[in-house]
Formats: structure tokens, sequence, C-alpha cells
């Protein structure tokens, strides 16, 4: 059967199902040792009972001179303890001599000739309490006292009852049925209780989730906090996958956009440049001038396309890391440097903080350098007045080794810092002031992960931002 025709079942159903056929179980087992354990409770408890009215009967039944004598006051104390053992039926009392043979029975029995005697197995045996089979085959426990006056034995009480009714345990049945029954229900009714409690949330998720499938990311899951830990979790993660996917949906509508006028944009401007040189609309020294922004144009929008070349190259996996060992405190010197020469505005302050020791790490020069002066260009469009930028370089562990890009430019906004590395994000501000694909964070922090690193956003405020770049050293 495929897994599309296999039937399912609702969670609900599946463990009250399985925890009412193991609690069944459970009950079935725990009922028969019980039943057990009272039938042999009460076998022991009765026979006790039995051994001491024998004994009690043998002393009474013999008189001061020797003679044995049964009267009505034995019978009375024969009835009344008997009643102790709260039998359905009661047991059979001999008195016999010290041969066997039968004198009186209680209550009174037809005898017939030649089963006067009892059996000698009977009779001979050491053991106060015998287990034997009489003739219809049916278990017979018999309980016997000697009867003795000043150390002579004149005969024996002997007492006789069947197996089966001494184990008889009338109403403690009943009270174990009912308590294994109410076990059952309370049991039964407490997984379900449950159950549908942890089933409830789970359902709700499951529900949004095939509302997501069909399209619909507007999903509000109002639910009490939910005291389980791991349902807590699954929720959440799940309004956070919820968020991101909506995040998703809302940046591609955007790229289609975004891309679309990025694009269009220096076209439009380079097309009508260079249509107004053409028509000789400009001449002279403006029409070079006109030359020049249609070139500078050109190159931004070779930039752009570029940007999506290689970041779908890094996605596809083509694209090629070379590692060697290289010396990061003579590396950054020279980037801050180049990077600030090539600045227009030099009305900022940019610093370099190094360890006394020389930090050395396996990377890719050329794609290291591209994520610094990434990083260093977002933190150049974020400076205001008295702007300052930092790189440090600093050691984390035998292993490890950071280098921190920091600003105390206007900071990412709370709601922005977790897309910062989506790819075509860009914040709502950022859009307004500098154009571009909302490329460059995202295929940097590819680039740092395919050096073995990671690229990420260790804080940022209106005092500014800290992004940092972690390194595998060198041996």
């Amino acid at each position: 059967m495929s897994a599309k025709t296999k039937k399912r079942t609702t969670l609900v159903r599946y463990w009250t199902t399985r925890y009412l056929i193991t609690l069944v179980t459970g009950l079935m087992v725990l009922s028969i040792f019980s039943a057990w354990w009272m039938e042999h409770t009460a076998l022991q408890y009765r026979l006790s009972l039995l051994k001491y009215l024998a004994d009690e009967t043998s002393d009474r039944v013999i008189k001061e001179n020797g003679k044995m004598v049964v009267g009505p006051v034995l019978s009375g104390v024969v009835e009344e303890r008997e009643k102790i053992l709260h039998l359905n039926k009661p047991p059979i009392i001999y008195i016999t001599d010290t041969q066997g043979e039968i004198i009186y029975t209680m209550p009174q029995l037809y005898i017939a000739k030649g089963d006067d005697h009892l059996p000698k197995i009977i009779i001979n045996s050491k053991e106060p309490i015998q287990k034997v089979k009489i003739r219809n085959e049916n278990q017979v426990y018999v309980v016997k006292s000697a009867i003795d006056r000043n150390g002579k034995k004149y005969g024996w009480v002997v007492i006789a009852q069947e197996e089966s009714t001494l184990k008889e345990l009338n109403q403690d049945h009943g009270l174990l049925a009912v308590m294994m029954g109410g076990l059952l229900i309370l049991g039964w009714g407490v997984i379900y209780v449950l159950s549908r409690r942890i089933s409830k949330p789970i359902q709700k998720v499951a529900n949004a989730a095939v509302q997501i499938r069909q399209g619909n990311y507007d999903i509000q899951l109002k639910e009490e906090e939910p005291k389980e830990e791991e349902i807590h979790e699954l929720i959440e993660s799940f309004k956070e996958m919820t968020n991101r996917l909506k995040q998703n949906d809302k940046l591609r509508a955007e790229l289609f956009a975004g891309v679309t006028h990025d694009l269009k944009t220096p076209v439009t401007s380079i097309s009508g440049l260079i249509q107004a040189v053409k028509d000789e609309v400009v001449t002279g020294e403006e029409s070079k001038e006109f030359l020049t922004i249609s070139l500078k144009e050109t190159q931004r929008l070779q930039t752009m396309i570029e940007d999506l070349l290689d970041y779908n190259a890094m996605a596809a996996g083509s694209f090629k890391i070379r590692f060697e060992k290289e010396n990061l405190n003579k590396f950054l010197q020279e980037i801050a440097y180049q990077w600030k020469m090539t600045q227009d505005d030099q009305d900022f302050e940019l610093s370099v903080n190094l360890p006394e020791e020389i930090v050395t790490a396996m990377v890719d020069r050329l794609r290291l350098q591209e994520i610094i002066i990434n990083l260093l260009n977002n933190a150049r469009q974020a400076l205001m007045q008295d702007g300052k930028i930092e790189i440090s370089l600093y050691s984390v562990s035998k292993d490890r080794v950071c280098i921190d890009i920091r600003d105390n430019g206007r900071g990412i906004p709370d709601e922005e810092q977790d897309f910062v590395f989506e790819p075509f994000y860009r914040g709502e501000k950022k859009k307004l002031r500098v154009r571009g694909l909302g490329l460059g964070l995202p295929f940097s922090k590819m680039l740092a992960k395919a050096q073995k690193g990671d690229l990420s956003l260790k804080g940022s405020s209106s005092e500014g931002t800290i992004f940092t770049i972690s390194l595998l050293k060198s041996k």
C-alpha cells in the first residue's frame, strides 16, 4: 500500500487506543496476580483458623477422666468458630480414636460400613495440615489435632474442607473488579484529556501548514502559552518560519520590481545621454561630460550584473576558493589604506586595531578582500557627521580568529536585523539612499562560509553597527 493511500488516524485516537490496550493488558495481568494473591492469603488465613478450631475442639472433647464427650456445648462452640471462617460450605469435623475409627462427625453424616475409618495416610502423617485427593478427585485440605490428656493420646480431631471452598473470596472478587474497572476508566480518561491537550496545538499548526502550502501566509496562531517546552518550541519555530516565508514572498515581489527598476534606470539614462550627444543637443565639453556620465552608468550596470552572476555561481557551487596562508595583520593594514584612498569624501576617521603577535589564517585573499571592502562600503554609507570606522583583529580560541568592522553610524532598525543576510533584502531607509540589488551581505556571508568561516551581525543600535568575520587560523 502506497503512502498516499495509507489510512491514517488522529493523534488522539492513535495514542488513546494504544494506551487503552496497554492499560487493559496491564490491569488484566495485575488482576490475575491480585486474585491469586488474595486466594493464597485467604487460604493460609483459613487454614490457620481451622488449625485453631481443631486444637480448641480437641481440648474441649476430652474430660479429666479421659473420656471423650461430645455435647451441645461443643457443637455451639464449633458453630461460633465456623462463622469466623466466612465459608459458604461448613467444614466436616471428624472425631476418631487413635486408629482413625470415626466416633463422631459434625455435622452428623451417614457412614457406610467399611468407611468408618479415616485413611491411614491422614492418621499416620506427622504434618498437622495436609492436602489430599479424595475419591471424586476434589482437592481437600485436612487439619488434625491430637486428643490427649496427661501425656496419653486418646484420638484425633480431623477437619476436612475442599480447596475451592477455602479459596472463595466472596465480595473480594467483586471489589477487585470494581477497583480495576475504576482504574481503567480513570486511566483512559486521563490519557484522553492529555492527548487532546497535546494534539490541539499540533492540529492548529498542521492546519496552518496546509494554508501556507496553499499560499496563504497570513496565519494567526492564537493559543494559550503551552506549558510543554517541545510544543512551545514547535509553535514559536512555526511562527518564525511563517514570518520568514511572508518576508521572502515580499522580497520576491520587491526583487522583480527592484531589479527591473535598477537595471532599467541606468539603461534609460545611458540611452538618453548618448541620444543627446548623437543628435548634437549637446556639443563640446558638455558632450564629453555626458559620455563620462554614460560610462559611469555603464560600469554601475556592469557591476550589478556581475553581482547577480557571482551570487548565482556561488549558490550553484561553481565558485572556486583558493586557500593560502595570509598574514592578517599586514593584510588588514593594506586593505584599509587602499580603500581609504579610493573614497572621494575623506571626512571620516578609519583606524585599525591589531594584536602584538602575528595572526595568520588560511583564506582566499581576493575573496576576503571583497568581504571587507563590502562591509567598509556599508559602514561608510551609514556614517553621519564625525564618522568613525574601526577594524579590529583578535583571537577567540586556538583555532579561530575574528575581524570586527565597527562604525558609529545610524544603525540597523531592530525589525530589519533578522533579514540583513536575506538575498535581495534592502532596508526601507537604505532603498532611498543607495541603489543596488541587496546581494552584498548575503554574498559576503557565502564567501565567508566557503572559507570555513562565517559572517554575522554582532550588534546594531543608534550608536553604530558591528559585523564580525570569523576565520580558521592556519597551523
